[in-house]
């Protein structure tokens, strides 16, 4: 028999900082996240996945009806704070009945894994390419210094060009894109060239206030509605697949085991407790894990929850000081852009090359869960391909519907009903999961046990599975006296 010349790993060895670690020295949602959640270090932010059901909610006739701009405005935000309450509810009660997470395998997980990394190919180099004197210099940069520059070590022996490149190259290409600015190489240019490149748009560090401390309900007293409600619950559900799916790859990339169904389903209804506190505080949207700074751990090869708990104490403070955030909204997309080309990349190759490939993470750590199963078998390949297929090109027919027609395929006079499965059938990791779980479980299940995965993946099904699981995901404080795990 020949020898592997690759042989599985279960945990990434190249990580400077794995997910216990403390190397030297957004929030709320991300400190609940990594103290008492999935203790991942997973940062916690904004979701697109709730776009549709905002717009929804916006349009509605009832709120359109009012004349007065700024009513009308507060209306929607109390309508959109209802909405966002009553849907958290779905999540908390997934989450702590430990239901989620129950039907997986590693050949479920694997496409769904690298499809939240490859469902946001539209952010990557089609929005860089709106501003390519920017983007491409960015793009060029931070691979230049990430992976050709990485052991440089300038400053106490630390290879500062592998630990802060993304703070270097934004900071050089932001510095450009003002010069190109106030040069006036954008004055006669096209509209959406303007909008992407200038860093000037809108007034936006002129009109912010100095200072501005969030409270709950400070757009009113929240107001609820039914079909507002179940139109929420869609945006609710593809966030709680897209941060399963975020969860995973940033265990592996951190270097700790898969998390067990008890872990996953506390940092899904802490999340949901989340989105209960975007309600209660009127975000404008909801929360997931962001799929960027998961890439970011196999870029930077720093894992330690201790650097996203730190972090986190820096979000809250700063989003007290309104020309900070300012400053940073007038940054161009494109440069970001150009780094989720590189980071949404990482979390979809294979585990046994990712210590050697380009750290592009989300979908590859996601595909480098497929060694543990048998890619030869016809089943596995036909599931993994089909999930792959119809997980990328269903919501690409969704997406440019809405972008042609200004609706979803789904057009019936049930506006909630509209916004519900356009939402779902619009996240690619959302498709790949109802396409992955159905087939993985419906088709020659007891024949394919060991041909999916099941004998590595059934000692993470429970906590006391695996004796590493206790180190990484123990909660805080000695909690697990009164929160036992199972």
């Amino acid at each position: 028999m020949a020898d592997i010349t690759h042989p599985p790993m279960e945990q990434l060895q190249d990580l400077e900082y794995c997910i216990d670690s403390n190397p030297p020295w957004a929030g709320i949602n991300t400190l609940l996240q990594a103290l008492f959640g999935t203790r991942l270090p997973a940062v916690v932010g904004g979701s697109f996945a709730y776009v549709i059901p905002i717009a929804y909610i916006i349009s509605d006739s009832s709120l359109q009806r009012i004349n007065d701009p700024h009513e009308r405005f507060l209306k929607s935000m109390r309508a959109i704070q209802g909405a966002l309450i009553v849907a958290s509810s779905i999540q908390i009660v997934l989450g702590y009945s430990q239901i989620w997470g129950l039907f997986s395998s590693p050949l479920g997980m694997a496409p769904v894994v690298g499809l939240v990394g490859l469902g946001f190919i539209q952010r990557g180099f089609p929005a860089l390419g709106n501003c390519v004197e920017i983007g491409i210099p960015m793009l060029l940069l931070i691979v230049g210094l990430s992976q050709y520059l990485k052991h440089v070590r300038l400053y106490r022996d630390i290879p500062i060009f592998e630990r802060f490149p993304v703070l270097i190259c934004v900071t050089i290409v932001w510095i450009y894109s003002v010069i190109l600015t106030a040069s006036g190489a954008y004055r006669h240019k096209a509209t959406i060239t303007q909008n992407s490149c200038r860093t000037d748009r809108a007034n936006l560090i002129s009109t912010a206030p100095w200072f501005m401390l969030p409270y709950p309900l400070q757009w009113g007293p929240p107001t609820f509605s039914a079909a507002h409600s179940f139109a929420m619950m869609s945006a609710v559900i593809v966030s709680m697949v897209e941060s399963t799916g975020a969860y995973k790859a940033a265990s592996r990339l951190a270097i700790a085991t898969p998390p067990p169904a008890y872990v996953l389903s506390r940092g899904i209804g802490w999340q949901g407790i989340g989105i209960l506190l975007d309600g209660l505080y009127g975000t404008g949207t909801g929360s997931t894990v962001s799929v960027e700074n998961v890439g970011l751990l196999g870029l930077t090869r720093v894992g330690s929850r201790r650097v996203v708990q730190i972090s986190a104490g820096f979000m809250i403070f700063f989003s007290t000081l309104g020309k900070f955030g300012a400053v940073f909204a007038s940054i161009p997309f494109p440069i970001f852009a150009a780094i989720y080309c590189v980071v949404f990349g990482l979390v979809a190759v294979p585990a046994h090359k990712l210590t050697n490939a380009f750290s592009s993470s989300s979908a590859a750590v996601g595909i480098s869960f497929l060694q543990f199963t048998n890619m030869n078998s016809m089943r596995n390949l036909i599931i993994t391909g089909l999930t792959l297929f119809l997980g990328i090109s269903v919501p690409h027919f969704f997406n440019q519907y809405w972008t042609s027609s200004h609706h979803g395929p789904v057009h019936t006079n049930a506006g909630w009903f509209n916004a519900f499965l356009n939402t779902v059938f619009s996240s690619p990791a959302t498709v790949g999961l109802i396409v992955a779980v159905f087939l993985d479980n419906t088709l020659e299940v007891e024949r394919s046990k060991k041909d999916r995965g099941m004998p590595w993946w059934v000692k993470f099904r429970t906590f006391r599975g695996d004796n590493r699981n206790e180190e990484f995901y123990t909660l805080p404080f000695n909690l697990n006296r009164f929160f036992p795990p199972t």
